[in-house]
């Protein structure tokens, strides 16, 4: 799975241009989240037509990058995300991005973007095998 790090202005509209570029491609928004400092933000988006988003925002000159998410279901309960963030801290693996994409039943599944996938797959892996819902 991949996640688009789009880079947007801090100013009312810049998220509506980035989704509508999307959605008039018939493109759905899967997961996502954004956040703004300043005068400038970044918006974090997984869609159901990677090929088609990267020509719409290429389209529209949006400035971004790709990156690899890891997706983990974890517990919908306190601590559950804090515990997957710890994991990757401790194998020293930097987290660029982190946001649902899905929720169900008494999970939530959270896409991870870091640094280095593999072995945040290989770490988040194990802590989905492992952990109880």
């Amino acid at each position: 799975m991949i996640a688009f790090l789009i880079e947007i202005e801090n100013r009312p509209g810049s998220a509506a241009e980035v989704t509508e570029a999307i959605a008039e491609h018939g493109i759905n928004v899967t997961g996502g989240a954004g956040v703004a400092c300043g005068s400038a933000g970044r918006m974090a988006l997984t869609t159901n037509d990677e090929a088609g988003t990267r020509r719409a925002l290429l389209g529209q000159g949006f400035k971004f990058h790709e990156i690899e998410v890891v997706p983990i279901t974890i517990a919908d309960s306190p601590g559950a995300f804090a515990q997957a963030c710890r994991a990757l801290a401790d194998a020293r693996v930097n987290v660029e991005a982190a946001f649902g994409v899905a929720i169900s039943g008494d999970g939530i599944t959270m896409a991870f973007a870091t640094d280095d996938a593999a072995k945040a797959r290989s770490i988040l892996g194990q802590r989905s095998a492992t952990s109880s819902r």
